[in-house]
């Protein structure tokens, strides 16, 4: 149960007046004034501009805020999320097996490329733990971190953070983060390359039923970002941005453009012949587990 408050009929404009605020207790949320005013950007910290408004999980009217200086657009404060997170992985998502095994070939191409194949990796807000398992069965020493969902298929490889992580892959994550910049700086901390997934927000900003990736109907997309948003973060944080189209990368390396010219090579089997440079740890997990349990 969260508290509301009941407002007299005042304009918006007064709303910051109001000293005396009833409350009483539904299953709804907390409105205050802040609600209805301008915000910061999350990302860049200036001011934003409401530009639209739609519909969450059917029933909540939300205001998104653009910001024209890192090109960054968020909803207002999502109060609705504890709602929106009674299932983590939502209903809708019917490419999640297609997109963990299309992924695990192009990292195996990436990483292969432009990283060090014999350290380990983290994947964050890993889901059910699905690319690991595919990672791990490659060769690739991956680890599972997800605070919202149950891992199911890579148990045994959880990240425990007392070991180096070469990189962090992190899947349709970034429009979840409510604080991307805490999330951010968090990943920094384990490593400062990042490759992750993301639809990027077209130009002109489409109105909310023009677009699928507002994802209004499950309400866990609050925060979109264009190539502008990435560009300053990058900036910020002294890193590179790669947009590889399904793929982005924040990185401290200097990525070849030859070398990124093959990361469309999967189409061809190229990421079958890197797997050879790697030995698959699926009977060396399944030893060391089975001897765990013993």
């Amino acid at each position: 149960m969260i508290m509301q408050p009941i407002v007299d009929q005042f304009a918006a404009s007064n709303l910051l007046k109001i000293h005396k605020i009833k409350y009483y207790t539904q299953n709804s949320y907390f409105i205050t004034p802040q609600r209805l005013l301008s915000m910061k950007c999350n990302i860049c910290l200036s001011e934003t501009k409401q530009i639209f408004t739609s519909k969450i999980l059917n029933k909540h009217t939300v205001k998104y805020f653009h910001c024209a200086h890192c090109g960054f657009l968020q909803t207002e404060e999502p109060f609705w999320l504890d709602e929106a997170y009674s299932n983590p992985i939502n209903n809708s998502d019917t490419g999640y097996l297609h997109r963990n095994l299309f992924l695990s070939q192009k990292l195996t191409i990436l990483l292969s490329l432009f990283f060090n194949i014999k350290e380990k990796y983290l994947d964050y807000a890993g889901g059910y733990g699905v690319f690991v398992r595919l990672m791990r069965d490659i060769g690739f020493d991956y680890y599972w971190d997800d605070k919202f969902t149950t891992n199911l298929f890579a148990r045994g490889f959880e990240f425990n953070n007392n070991f180096k992580i070469e990189a962090i892959t992190t899947f349709e994550s970034f429009e979840h983060f409510d604080k991307p910049n805490e999330e951010i700086e968090k990943l920094l901390q384990f490593s400062r390359n990042i490759i992750f997934s993301i639809e990027l927000l077209p130009q002109p900003i489409p109105k909310p039923e023009e677009w699928w990736y507002y994802g209004q109907e499950h309400g866990q997309h609050i925060s979109f970002y264009s190539e502008k948003t990435f560009k300053f973060i990058s900036d910020k944080y002294k890193l590179n941005y790669y947009n590889l189209g399904c793929l982005h990368i924040l990185t401290e390396k200097k990525l070849s453009n030859l070398k990124l010219f093959y990361f469309n090579f999967n189409k061809y089997g190229f990421h079958k012949l890197l797997r050879k440079k790697v030995t698959s740890k699926t009977w060396d997990d399944h030893f060391k587990i089975k001897n765990t349990e013993v």
